[in-house]
């Protein structure tokens, strides 16, 4: 998958957040909403240009309104993100990233039996 830009990950995030296509007036609002970023349309247009030449999503008229819906699903941009940054930071070692995880945003008692458990699931596979 290629890169894209935090601008480009914050309209991404609010198009998988959404249960149905945005058309590009509510995206605005939304991005607007919930990350306080106030861009102007053609700014946000362009960054859909962006996200559609990158294969991310795609974007089809409907009378007077442009709509767009995510052709990458959330859970797969997030698994490549983390491979990608396992191999690039952490010389592909996942434990490393997990440390790394770990010591900058700590851990409570009930992520660490999950991780234990999906430890000890992955062993029993």
């Amino acid at each position: 998958m290629r890169m894209i830009s935090s601008s480009e990950m914050l309209l991404m995030k609010c198009i998988w957040d959404s249960k149905e296509e945005l058309c590009i007036p509510k995206l605005m609002e939304v991005l607007k909403e919930q990350y306080g970023k106030d861009y102007k349309r053609t700014t946000v247009v362009t960054f859909l240009s962006r996200l559609q030449d990158k294969g991310y999503v795609e974007t089809c008229r409907r009378g007077r309104l442009a709509y767009v819906h995510a052709l990458c699903t959330e859970e797969k941009y997030r698994a490549s993100i983390a491979s990608d940054c396992t191999k690039t930071w952490f010389h592909g070692k996942p434990s490393n990233y997990l440390s790394a995880l770990i010591e900058e945003n700590g851990i409570t008692k009930e992520e660490s039996d999950r991780i234990r458990r999906m430890l000890d699931e992955m062993d029993n596979t």
